[in-house]
């Protein structure tokens, strides 16, 4: 078994109530997204490029 790292993060509160419904509906949680995403952004550099370039988050925080 990988060892775990707990670490703890700010997310934006409104992202986060649309992603706890949305990963209701599909069984897929936080943390499998986050292992995910941080594979991908390591191993596929057009995923990585994605990510710095998007632009479209429907926040109100500057630091997302």
């Amino acid at each position: 078994m990988a060892e775990l790292k707990l670490t703890s993060v700010k997310v934006d509160e409104e992202l986060f109530e649309g992603f706890k419904i949305a990963s209701i509906r599909s069984k897929f949680n936080l943390q499998k997204l986050v292992n995910r995403c941080m594979d991908l952004y390591i191993q596929d550099e057009e995923f990585a490029r994605k990510i710095h370039s998007h632009t479209g988050l429907t926040t109100k925080s500057n630091n997302l």
